[in-house]
């Protein structure tokens, strides 16, 4: 009981730390800044070892045999050469695991865009023209490419169609603009919410 007292107690602080800011910058909202930036960092290193390190390099090290418990000693090096780069002399030896990283994200990165976004918003627009959300979601769809067509001078009918389709451009633009708003939004009464309710016991 005690422990969830204090620990309300904190974050209220924290919480009205940060709300601080929208006065002006103060003292008390960057303690509170990189109290959250350094429990973040601290959370994201534990993170990698209970996740990624432990079970993955020094389990897997511990029960693998033969070849594969060698094969796991290459990674663990060029996870070391990469800490090279805190180290001015030696910092150049780190670009050689970076670019590993970099190369593999970009390969997995091309893959999951094509697989996760591409070909189900392809497959999405193969629809059957029988009601009218089918019909502006095509129609939607192909004056949107006629307005990243720039081959030919936006004239006539496409002209017309890259009008349309920076319409529909601007309204799915709008439409992501509200959601992060909403998101906001909600974070702010989350919070609020909880200075009202846990906090002061206003709210019931």
């Amino acid at each position: 009981m005690i422990g969830n007292i204090i620990g309300t107690w904190i974050a209220a602080t924290l919480t009205i730390a940060i709300f601080s800011f929208l006065y002006r910058d103060n003292p008390l909202y960057r303690l509170a800044e990189h109290l959250y930036v350094g429990v973040s960092a601290g959370f994201w290193v534990i993170y990698a070892w209970a996740f990624d390190v432990k079970p993955m390099l020094i389990d897997r090290f511990v029960q693998a045999t033969g070849v594969e418990k060698w094969i796991l000693i290459i990674p663990a090096i060029l996870g070391i050469i990469m800490l090279s780069r805190w180290i001015p002399k030696y910092g150049w030896i780190s670009r050689i695991p970076i670019s590993f990283t970099v190369g593999i994200g970009a390969g997995l990165g091309i893959t999951a865009s094509i697989q996760g976004f591409i070909l189900p918003q392809i497959q999405a627009t193969l629809l059957p023209l029988t009601t009218i959300n089918n019909i502006i979601i095509v129609i939607g769809f192909i004056t949107t490419l006629f307005y990243f067509y720039f081959s030919r001078e936006h004239k006539g009918f496409l002209g017309v169609s890259s009008r349309l389709g920076i319409i529909f451009i601007m309204v799915a633009f709008g439409a992501s603009f509200g959601y992060t708003v909403m998101a906001r939004i909600s974070l702010l009464i989350g919070r609020v919410y909880f200075l009202l309710h846990d906090w002061l016991h206003i709210v019931r």
